[in-house]
């Protein structure tokens, strides 16, 4: 039986955390920061947790993460 392949641009995008859980950045932190608070910019700087109900599938597509 062959190996599964990784989808490397998931795996560029997510790590696993010590419980299992895949860790991921938030999203809109990239361009027309102008209209965006302070608070809002620095609270999309942190990293956040995977939703549950992607998990499945995340797993499909990180066989070895």
């Amino acid at each position: 039986m062959p190996k599964v392949k990784t989808k490397r641009a998931a795996a560029k995008r997510f790590k696993k955390t010590g419980s299992g859980q895949l860790k991921r950045m938030k999203a809109y932190k990239s361009h027309i920061l102008t209209k965006k608070s302070a608070k809002r910019k620095r609270n999309l700087r942190k990293a956040t947790i995977a939703d549950h109900t992607n998990a499945k599938v995340m797993k499909k597509i990180l066989p070895y993460l």
